[in-house]
């Protein structure tokens, strides 16, 4: 069986979009759609980035460019997207290293690992249920340090109180693929982590979950 496409997910991050994505997704979508402000993204990255950090789907940018990131910073960016790689690194005040890559698919053999990986918004744009985005983290956590962390963000599917906006939005982003959560529960993103990390906080802030994993487990202490 052939594992579902992730181009989707990341076509619309044209140059144009990219030009109107900190007002439509930073600001619009979480106020209005998810009922949740920008401030817990900057607070979630500033408390927990290291000096050789993975970013994986840095969408614009913005919490990049919002954070006052260290000059000696070892920074990579990771995407499926060009144009979002290339705009992310134009308004920082380092020079990371892009990485044009699924992350469906294990990081390049020549990539040393990280002691942060963030994955903010990049979950719900994945198709499959949580069996097949687990494949994600399990990518990630090989990519990591015995003692560094993975935090990021998700827009929930399932359970969920939608704004008008959200309901739209979670409509119309399912339909064109933009998103692929329908089926993303709660319970589900704290099961995929827990099987992968020692540590696991998952916490709700409107219709978005926030979580942050320590201590990535090896194979062979893996559950799922």
């Amino acid at each position: 069986m052939t594992a579902p496409s992730t181009r989707p997910g990341a076509a619309p991050y044209s140059k144009l979009f990219l030009a109107i994505y900190d007002l439509w997704v930073i600001r619009l979508s979480n106020d209005y759609g998810w009922r949740c402000n920008r401030g817990y993204f900057v607070d979630l990255y500033r408390e927990r980035i290291g000096r050789r950090h993975l970013e994986v789907g840095p969408g614009s940018g913005w919490v990049l460019a919002n954070i006052d990131l260290p000059t000696d910073i070892d920074l990579t960016l990771v995407d499926l997207n060009a144009n979002s790689l290339e705009h992310t690194a134009s308004r920082l005040n380092v020079s990371p290293t892009l990485i044009e890559h699924d992350v469906m698919l294990p990081l390049p053999e020549n990539v040393d690992t990280f002691d942060s990986v963030s994955i903010n918004y990049v979950l719900h744009c994945l198709p499959g249920d949580w069996s097949t985005k687990s494949v994600a983290l399990t990518n990630l956590a090989d990519a990591m340090n015995p003692e560094g962390v993975l935090f990021g963000s998700t827009v929930i599917g399932v359970d969920q109180n939608y704004t008008a906006l959200g309901a739209a939005l979670m409509f119309v982003y399912n339909r064109i693929g933009a998103f692929g959560n329908r089926h993303d529960d709660l319970p589900g993103l704290r099961q995929v982590l827990t099987d992968r990390f020692a540590q696991v906080e998952v916490t709700m802030v409107g219709n978005v979950a926030f979580f942050v994993a320590r201590h990535p487990l090896d194979a062979q202490q893996r559950t799922g």
